[in-house]
């Protein structure tokens, strides 16, 4: 069992940054890759970046392509969506997953699992 559990949100005005962590514990030797996802009011949850744990490689929503970067720690088990840029619309609650099985490149949520309680951000215009 992999526990995931997320922190950093908060309240930003449009144009700041925020940094989000989410702290991986349990047997998380067997990674393969980790993503996050954010769900606004009313909306699906949606992916919004990923990173491969094997070879470091990493991808984007169109969305936030170019303002937010995932990134990892590997000695403290750690991953990390640096958000810079913050519009309105980027608020919403942020989740981080870790991904079931091998295969990269997928942005389904049914190919995530071991989801953290999600973290608020909100950005005020």
């Amino acid at each position: 069992q992999v526990q995931l559990v997320e922190s950093g949100g908060g309240l930003v005005q449009a144009g700041g940054s925020l940094r989000l962590s989410c702290a991986a514990s349990g047997r998380t030797f067997s990674t393969y890759a980790m993503g996050w996802f954010r769900q606004a009011p009313g909306k699906e949850r949606e992916f919004v970046a990923a990173l491969n744990w094997i070879s470091g490689s990493t991808s984007y929503a169109d969305s936030v392509k170019g303002r937010f970067t995932i990134s990892r720690d590997n000695a403290e088990n750690t991953l990390y969506l640096q958000m810079n840029s913050l519009k309105p619309e980027d608020t919403a609650v942020y989740y981080c997953a870790r991904q079931l099985r091998t295969g990269w490149g997928t942005r389904r949520l049914a190919d995530f699992g071991s989801w953290g309680q999600g973290t608020q951000v909100t950005v005020s215009s």
